[in-house]
């Protein structure tokens, strides 16, 4: 059951990450990957939100399955995040490769402190 739950958040989560970074990226005529760094720190936030839920109420393990591991998971993509970031360097946009790694973590971890939170609030 628990595979299950993975796969389902997953099958969400990942065409989502395809179609938002699509729309996100053709609205901005620059190299810098704004559609990867929306959906990473989206991610972020969500994940946050789930993990501060679980520490302070009964969250269901389930929940935990389908929203953080499968959504998020498919959701968010170190490894397009590094690749672009490995094109922008080959690219010589490298003050782009740098803002995307700086922000990319600076946002990821204030998306996921803050996510955790409002979490804990709830």
């Amino acid at each position: 059951m628990n595979l299950l739950l993975v796969i389902a958040g997953a099958v969400v989560g990942a065409p989502l990450r395809y179609l938002t970074d699509r729309a996100v990226q053709a609205r901005h005529d620059t190299v810098f990957p704004w559609g990867t760094f929306t959906v990473n720190i989206v991610g972020s936030l969500i994940l946050g939100v789930v993990a501060g839920t679980a520490t302070t109420s009964s969250v269901p393990h389930s929940v935990q399955l389908l929203v953080g591991t499968g959504f998020c998971g498919a959701l968010t993509t170190y490894s397009t995040f590094s690749y672009e970031t490995l094109r922008l360097i080959e690219q010589d946009a490298k003050f782009f490769a740098a803002a995307n790694v700086a922000a990319s973590i600076i946002a990821g971890l204030g998306g996921a402190f803050l996510g955790a939170a409002i979490g804990q609030t709830i």
